[in-house]
């Protein structure tokens, strides 16, 4: 009945699913300016009240669609691994947003399908191409631009926030943050369509919260934030993420990936409008250029995998 269904809706609203992305896109976006806005609440402790709206609002589906709180038992390993990766490039992400500037940050995560690409293709043995190798340099070009090492540019870096050791910091996080989030894709489509969409978020969102509550009191940074703004705000991110995370589901859902990927790059021009608009923070060129060899090779990627998939369809056709 679904693919039936699937089909009638596309025709009705074509360009439904990429309205779903570049909405998640900036839902994503004020989020993380948000985050910035918050003053003393630690990255770990946002990224554990985030857990807890995602849990909060997945316990009604599982409970609803009867997939119990495991999932099946050859999957949970992967399950696990999925929640463990996915909350690591959460907290990392969200330390990376805390000190440095947002347009940095959000585009070095968006370097992320090219290391989906070269997982994919050491785990799940997907094919691996000249093109993706050029997309791959591509990236790390622009991510190398942002970050600025020392060692090519010199030591005197303008337009960072505070000092050059958190500006790397941040970066390490980011690119971290990134590679994480790649290695969770590549397990999601080990796992495939066996395990519910609700039990992947499930488990990210549960060890998540552990590992954040396990940091905070190893580093005792564990406080209710004091004034009602930062409150406020801690709420607004948990709902604003948790419906990033939903529109861009039903995207993927409705949509193809290619477009999908493409449209979701948009992040970045919102996150350098908000930088500009509400953080009088103006990118410098660096991030400019860093940012178009980013988009470009994560556009880039996406096109391939697009045109990839169009071309086996038209041979499953004939």
């Amino acid at each position: 009945i679904l693919s039936v269904a699937g089909t009638k809706k596309k025709a009705a609203c074509p360009g439904l699913g990429l309205f779903y992305t570049v909405l998640s896109a900036f839902l994503f976006s004020v989020a993380s300016l948000f985050l910035k806005k918050i003053e003393d609440v630690h990255s770990v402790e946002v990224s554990a009240f985030r857990c807890i709206f995602q849990m909060a609002f997945v316990l009604p589906g599982l409970i609803y669609y009867k997939t119990g709180f495991l999932g099946p038992k050859g999957k949970r390993i992967f399950l696990f691994f999925r929640g463990f990766l996915g909350s690591t490039a959460m907290i990392l992400l969200y330390y990376a947003y805390q000190v440095m500037p947002l347009a940095d940050a959000t585009v070095i995560t968006f370097s992320s399908p090219v290391f989906t690409s070269l997982l994919a293709w050491i785990f799940l043995k997907e094919k691996y191409s000249i093109w993706d190798l050029l997309f791959t340099l591509f990236a790390i070009t622009g991510v190398i631009l942002i970050a600025r090492p020392p060692f090519l540019f010199g030591s005197n870096v303008t337009g960072i926030e505070g000092s050059y050791t958190e500006h790397l910091k941040g970066t390490i996080a980011a690119i971290t943050s990134t590679v994480s989030a790649a290695s969770t894709i590549v397990i999601l489509r080990k796992v495939g369509k066996s395990v519910h969409y609700f039990l992947s978020i499930w488990y990210y969102a549960v060890i998540g919260l552990i590992g954040c509550v396990i940091a905070l009191f190893v580093m005792n940074e564990w406080h209710l934030p004091h004034c009602g703004k930062d409150r406020v705000l801690l709420i607004l991110i948990g709902l604003l993420g948790l419906g990033g995370q939903i529109f861009l589901t039903k995207a993927l859902q409705i949509e193809k990936a290619g477009p999908v990927a493409i449209m979701r790059t948009m992040d970045v021009v919102f996150a350098f409008i908000l930088q500009i608009l509400f953080l009088n923070h103006l990118p410098t060129w660096w991030t400019v250029g860093g940012a178009l060899c980013v988009v470009a090779s994560s556009s880039g990627t996406a096109i391939r995998k697009w045109r990839q998939t169009l071309k086996k369809g038209k041979e499953n056709e004939i």
